[in-house]
């Protein structure tokens, strides 16, 4: 849609970075970039849509807790802010090893957001405007500022593009077609044909929300309840687990069955999904009721979590249960679940198309290729998640900081953190539908765990300036007790006394028949640092339950954790060995000509991101390291 002003006018304010959209990335970009001491703008077509969540009431989860936790350590806010606006908490695959542990909490939505613009008005060097950005203004290849729907131009060094879902988007359910962003807000309409005449490639892409229903028409006796945990854990290092021990509010399971599959087979020929009404392709591990009853015909269920949406109002999401089908086939699946026989709708489900980028036209940094100064983040990016969102608005607000200051530009490699992975996965990999985080992504997950997020990443935060001294400091004495309690364990030595026995009985665990060390017995599956106390008489006093939890860890994996890494050692190498910005491929003999393509097209930083990128094969890395003296 072609925007053209009425009349233009100059902001004469100054400033250098200016974030367009205010959903999970933007808030991070914009408080990364005024926090170290950028002044910035931050653009946002509704007040009320900073920081909304337009699908599911929660953040984290599989692999997506383990993104909350690293931008908590970078110096990020989303950990803090669900701290403080969490009902329910659960560490999910407790039953499975620490690599794939992973914090999930139900959020009071409103005052998630609530919360979030709070930071955001209060922020030093930052300040929000509700306004449609419709271009951004590039000179001689660079940033020089954007342009408004009012016509006001505003000058800026550099510009984060955080559109999430409402570039030229359209809600879709049944014959309904809305040019709408999510829950009815207005869409931003203009800004795609400024992206693509500045030779931005564009894909459509869909995702979609289920219906929130009444709570009051809901039979719960019909559920299975379910709890949070009983002891919470916080997803930000810096909040004490005593403050967030509250009393949870439930959530509930119950389940499809075949009278609900019949109800959607009857009526796929209504539904925009396999008519072609819906154009954009959507994401493939997290499908519609309609695509799970297509694509799974032989399964007989499939689970329904029923979470409410906040403590002050009766709307509860269907998990599980999105849909573009029409209101009134809506209804009657909805009927078919046990406990919803009577429900009664707030907001239909819908399906949501909008504009976003191939994302492999950026350098790792989130920064464009071809256009100085400019960044983008999010599901902007072709990405889905609140977590996904807000990890990479932080490392494209640093990114865009670190430019302006003349700083290095902060790249994590994918044996650093998960949003490494995430970022290495989107700007040299071939997405052609929403990509989401999983922890199978990772190859080196036993050392990307979210419990040591904090060791891995928080020395970088504090290097680039977002974590306190104090912080980084309280860090390294954490550290340091870790260490110093692992070498004691592994030098104490224990006999084959009545104590000793009696408590290896009382774990569960075969008695000695020799002495051993006590990090000898915490190698044991059944057996955990804080249960050896009562035959530990040396044990400091100020050891912490994090604290333990990394001795225990360290200690039952040593093994594992040196395999890999010896891995990373290896995967390292790759990494530092640096390809030419001006390397012309057509002079490397012997290269085939579809690696010759893809080399020339996505410009890979290093021989590592190189070999990524579909159609390089090894051989072809061979023949690069050979060209380049590696």
């Amino acid at each position: 849609m072609k925007f053209s002003a009425s009349s233009v006018w100059e902001n004469k304010d100054e400033y250098q970075v200016v974030v367009v959209g205010a959903g999970h990335a933007g808030c991070e970009a914009a408080l990364a970039c005024a926090r170290l001491g950028l002044k910035t703008l931050i653009f946002t077509v509704s007040i009320e849509s900073i920081a909304m969540m337009p699908c599911n009431p929660n953040i984290g989860g599989t692999s997506k807790g383990h993104l909350v936790r690293e931008i908590d350590a970078l110096g990020g806010e989303m950990g803090k802010v669900i701290d403080r606006a969490f009902i329910q908490s659960k560490m999910l695959n407790k039953s499975k090893g620490p690599a794939v542990h992973s914090l999930r909490a139900q959020a009071d939505k409103k005052k998630y957001s609530n919360l979030m613009r709070q930071t955001l008005e209060s922020q030093e060097n930052l300040e929000v405007r509700q306004g449609e950005v419709v271009h951004v203004i590039v000179e001689n290849g660079k940033i020089v500022g954007v342009q408004t729907y009012s016509g006001t131009i505003y000058h800026c060094d550099a510009v984060i593009l955080c559109t999430g879902t409402y570039l030229m988007a359209r809600c879709i359910y049944g014959d309904v077609s809305m040019n709408t962003g999510p829950n009815g807000l207005q869409a931003a309409n203009y800004l795609t044909d400024c992206l693509k005449e500045l030779g931005i490639v564009m894909y459509r892409f869909k995702t979609g929300t289920p219906a929130r229903i009444d709570k009051r028409s809901i039979d719960f006796s019909k559920m299975e309840e379910q709890f949070g945990d009983e002891k919470i854990i916080p997803f930000s290092f810096t909040t004490s687990p005593d403050d967030v021990q509250i009393d949870q509010e439930s959530c509930w399971l119950t389940y499809t069955n075949e009278k609900t599959h019949d109800v959607i087979r009857a009526n796929l020929d209504r539904s925009p999904l396999f008519s072609g009404t819906i154009e954009g392709t959507g994401p493939r591990y997290c499908p519609s009721i309609e695509d799970k009853v297509v694509k799974f015909a032989d399964k007989s269920r499939h689970q329904v979590f029923i979470e409410p949406e906040g403590l002050e109002t009766n709307e509860m999401y269907v998990g599980g249960m999105s849909s573009s089908l029409p209101e009134d086939v809506q209804y009657t699946m909805y009927r078919t679940v046990p406990g919803l026989e009577n429900v009664k709708i707030v907001r239909n489900a819908y399906a949501i198309e909008y504009d976003c980028i191939d994302a492999r036209q950026l350098y790792p940094t989130l920064e464009f290729r071809k256009i100085k100064g400019l960044f983008s983040a999010g599901q902007f990016n072709g990405s889905s998640g609140y977590e996904e969102a807000a990890a990479q608005g932080l490392l494209a607000g640093i990114n865009a900081a670190m430019e302006i200051a003349g700083r290095e530009q902060l790249i994590l490699d994918r044996s650093q953190a998960y949003i490494g992975v995430l970022i290495d996965d989107l700007v040299t990999k071939e997405n052609y539908e929403p990509y989401r985080m999983m922890t199978s992504r990772a190859e080196y997950r036993l050392l990307l765990r979210q419990d040591n997020a904090d060791q891995r990443l928080t020395k970088i935060g504090h290097d680039i300036g977002l974590i306190s001294d104090e912080r980084y400091e309280k860090l390294l004495r954490k550290e340091k007790k870790i260490k110093e309690e692992i070498n004691r364990l592994h030098h104490t030595n224990v006999g084959t006394s009545k104590e000793v026995q009696l408590l290896l009985d009382a774990c569960g665990s075969t008695r000695l028949l020799s002495g051993s060390t006590l990090a000898e017995l915490i190698k044991r599956p059944e057996i955990a640092y804080e249960q050896l106390e009562p035959i530990d008489s040396n044990r400091p006093l100020d050891i912490t339950s994090d604290v333990m939890e990394q001795i225990d860890i360290s200690i039952k994996y040593e093994g594992y954790i040196m395999r890999q890494m010896k891995q990373v050692e290896q995967f390292k190498k790759l990494e530092k060995r640096k390809i030419p910005e001006d390397i012309d491929y057509d002079k490397v003999k012997s290269l085939r000509i579809e690696a010759v393509q893809k080399l020339k097209k996505y410009r890979p930083v290093s021989i590592g991101q190189a070999s990524r990128i579909s159609g390089v094969s090894p051989a072809d890395i061979s023949v690069l390291m050979v060209y380049l003296h590696c």
